[in-house]
C-alpha cells in the first residue's frame, strides 16, 4: 500500500487481547473499532438511550491530522445504533482513550459485548484557517438559500 501514514497506538490495559483497530477490506477507508467493555457486563441501550463504550487504546496522531470516529453501516441500518457526535474527532493533541458515544436510535434494546465492531476510525489531514471578517460575503449562485433550498434528487 502506497501513502500509509504510521501512528503510535497505545493498548491500555483492558484492551487485553482484543484485536488492534484494523480494516476489514483492502478497500476499506475506516479501522474497525471494538468494544473494551469488560467480560461478562456488556451495555444495553434502550431506544433513545447513549452510552460512552471504550476502545482501550490511545494515539498520538501527527500534527495536521485528525481521527474520525463513524458509525458502522451495518448496526445503523439493522439495529438503529449509530455515533451520536458523528463524526467524533480525536484531535492531534489528544492522548487519552479514544471513546465512542453509541446511541440507539432504534425501536429495541441493543445490547454491546466485549469484542463487538462497534465503530470505524478514519484518520484525515485537518486544513487550519484564518478567519478574515468582512462586511459583505461575495455572491453566488445559491446565496442565503438554506435547508432543502436546491430541491431533490430525481431518480429514474
Amino acid at each position: 500500500m502506497t501513502g500509509e501514514l504510521e501512528i503510535a497506538l497505545h493498548r491500555l490495559p483492558h484492551h487485553g487481547e482484543l484485536p488492534l483497530p484494523e480494516y476489514a477490506s483492502a478497500g476499506a477507508a475506516g479501522l474497525d473499532l471494538h468494544a473494551a467493555l469488560p467480560a461478562g457486563q456488556p451495555v444495553t441501550l434502550a431506544p433513545g438511550a447513549r452510552a460512552l463504550i471504550p476502545t482501550g487504546f490511545a494515539l498520538a496522531l501527527p500534527e495536521g491530522f485528525e481521527a474520525q470516529v463513524r458509525p458502522r453501516s451495518g448496526l445503523a441500518l439493522k439495529h438503529g445504533i449509530t455515533v451520536l457526535n458523528s463524526p467524533g474527532t480525536v484531535d492531534a493533541d489528544y492522548r487519552g482513550e479514544v471513546g465512542v458515544i453509541l446511541w440507539n436510535g432504534g425501536d429495541a434494546p441493543f445490547t454491546i459485548s466485549r469484542g463487538e465492531r462497534i465503530a470505524q476510525l478514519v484518520v484525515a489531514p485537518v486544513t487550519r484557517i484564518r478567519l478574515r471578517e468582512v462586511a459583505q460575503l461575495p455572491q453566488s449562485d445559491r446565496g442565503t438559500g438554506g435547508f432543502g433550498s436546491t430541491g431533490t434528487a430525481q431518480l429514474s
